[in-house]
Order: C-alpha cells, then sequence, then structure tokens
C-alpha cells in the first residue's frame, strides 16, 4: 500500500511531448455519453475538457433532439444517437457516462451493457453514479469488464454506500474513499479540497492543485472529459485519475489567476486545460 501527493514531478512521468509524426487516430478515440433535454452544457463541456487535454477523436452520445445544441458548443466532436452505438474495444479507446444525463431507464441499460462489454477503461461521473446508485448496480460495477474509474462529489459517495450524505460528511474523506474502493472496486477520484485518488491495490493520492473557485457548476463535467481523454491516450487508469485531477486542478489555479476565484466558471477551466497542460511540459 503506498499513500502519496499528487505533484507536478509525477505528471510529468506521464504527461509526454507528442512525436512528430503522431495523427489523429494516435490520440485517442473516445466516447462521452452526456446530455439530455435542459442539460446539454453538460456535453458541451465535457466535450470541451477532453479536447483541450488532447483527445484526438471525440463523439458524443446524446439525444437528437440537442444535437444541434451541443455541435455549436464543441463543433471539434461529432455527435450519435445512443440509440445506436457500437461498443466495441477497437471503436472507443475510453468511454464515459454522466455529465447532464438525467436518470431514464434506457440509459441504465446502456451503463450495463458496457459494464458487462467493454474491454476499455470506463469513466462514470454525476447522473451516471446516481444510475449505478438508484438501480442497485453496485455488484455489477464491481465485476465488470471493464476497468472503471468513478468520479463522485460527497453526496454521490453517499447515495453509492447507501448512508446518509450528514454520515458521510462528518466521515474522514480517507476513510470514504476506501469505502468506495472496496463497494465498487473502481479507481475512486473522490472529489473536494484535496480531491483523493484511491485504488482497488490500496493506494491512496492527494492531489495538490485547485482552489475554491473550482466550486462551480460544470466543473466536474470538464473534470470527466480530462480523465476520459488521457485515458483514451494510451495512460493506464490509475495514471490517467491522477494526472487529470492534477490538470483540472491547475487549469482551475490559471484560470483563478486570470479571473479571480469569484468569477471563475467551468468553461474557463476547460479551455485553461490546455495551457495547464503546456506548463507541465515546460
Amino acid at each position: 500500500m503506498k499513500d502519496g501527493l499528487i505533484t507536478l514531478e509525477y505528471v510529468n512521468t506521464v504527461i509526454k511531448r507528442r512525436k512528430r509524426n503522431i495523427h489523429k487516430g494516435d490520440c485517442g478515440r473516445i466516447l462521452l455519453i452526456a446530455g439530455s433535454l435542459g442539460m446539454a452544457g453538460a456535453a458541451v463541456l465535457c466535450g470541451r475538457g477532453a479536447l483541450r487535454s488532447g483527445a484526438g477523436l471525440v463523439r458524443i452520445a446524446t439525444l437528437e433532439e440537442i444535437f444541434s445544441i451541443v455541435q455549436v458548443g464543441v463543433p471539434e466532436a461529432t455527435c450519435v444517437s445512443r440509440k445506436s452505438l457500437n461498443l466495441d474495444k477497437l471503436n472507443y479507446d475510453a468511454i464515459s457516462a454522466g455529465p447532464g444525463l438525467g436518470e431514464e431507464l434506457e440509459d441504465a441499460d446502456l451503463m450495463r451493457k458496457i459494464l458487462q462489454e467493454y474491454e476499455g477503461t470506463f469513466v462514470l461521473d454525476a447522473d451516471g453514479l446516481n444510475q449505478i446508485a438508484k438501480n442497485n448496480m453496485q455488484e455489477e460495477l464491481k465485476n465488470s469488464l471493464c476497468k472503471v474509474i468513478i468520479t463522485p462529489h460527497i453526496g454521490e459517495a453517499a447515495r453509492l454506500l447507501s448512508i446518509d450524505i450528514t454520515n458521510a460528511k462528518t466521515m474522514d474523506r480517507q476513510e470514504l474513499s476506501t469505502r468506495l474502493v472496496e463497494k465498487t472496486n473502481a479507481i475512486v477520484v473522490l472529489k473536494g479540497e484535496g480531491t483523493i485518488v484511491a485504488t482497488p491495490e490500496g493506494n491512496s493520492y492527494t492531489n495538490t492543485t485547485g482552489n475554491p473557485g473550482m466550486a462551480t457548476g460544470g466543473a466536474g463535467d470538464v473534470l470527466t472529459g480530462i480523465i476520459t481523454s488521457l485515458s483514451g491516450q494510451g495512460l493506464l487508469p490509475e495514471d490517467a485519475a491522477k494526472a487529470g485531477v492534477y490538470l483540472h486542478g491547475l487549469a482551475g489555479d490559471l484560470g483563478a489567476q486570470r479571473f479571480g476565484e469569484y468569477g471563475l466558471i467551468a468553461g474557463d477551466i476547460a479551455e485553461m486545460t490546455a495551457l495547464a497542460i503546456k506548463k507541465t511540459l515546460g
């Protein structure tokens, strides 16, 4: 077992300069299952986070009714209906589900299908986690074929563990993350001050970047895009989670320097992710 901090020195070991002859197919083909009526922005922010962190090809599986919104918001991505997905590993190097997803039953069925059939990295956030809790899919999550990363905040953690949120808030965050790992067998990104990344091997790491300005709607959607992007680019799930939270926090720090903590919004974090990676590479 190992405990430690997520620092620039670590991130520099997994985020490397690109080769001159690289092409978009080498930079990760990812699928983001996100967005619903009234929540198209979550899909947009997730897509922007993924692209600004280097994903070569981004496809967003969303409702056809909001295709136009998503394509205007993130024109570099393509849209596909959630009703016609081919989940073969050859099509996608990483998949995520949750930002602005809503809680329709067919989305729970789609996540169940991914857990049972997909062999890559699967990132679960927001309504994706709420679907797991609502439909008692924790055992399916625990026994999934894919490599799972979950990114809960304190409320989602409480729902996954079937405990009162008041109790969750009083628990030691290391203990809470450990219980989530035991419940799901996933890599756990417990968001909040000093975001914790905990692994099934018993390792736990605390992030060293970020600021209070990041307590803003949509920030978690950007993080999901970043972690999925890094996974799709070939990072191991643990490295994608750790490097993802560091870069997300650094992007927030760069954004706060420019706009202040009060004025920082999730879109700023997505944009600043590109500069965060540039800074880490020196």
